[in-house]
């Protein structure tokens, strides 16, 4: 049983190609978003050092000593 093709109910539209239109928020998210690393990246004085003994390593240390009995 051959399947049925649909065709087209109006014609392909000639030209420059085709026409696309953005959401505002598909260019306001990467902007907001640059902007905010920039700001990071110029005023580093709120950057802070991680601690020496981060809670995830303090957790599988003890894991894996737990399963080393």
């Amino acid at each position: 049983m051959p399947a049925r093709t649909h065709t087209r109910s109006r014609p392909a539209p000639r030209g420059g190609g085709a026409e696309t239109r953005l959401p505002w928020w598909a260019l306001a998210l990467p902007v907001l978003a640059f902007v905010t690393l920039l700001l990071l990246i110029l005023d580093p004085s709120d950057a802070h050092a991680a601690p020496a003994e981060p809670s995830i390593t303090h957790l599988l240390e003890r894991v894996r000593t737990l399963t080393g009995r």
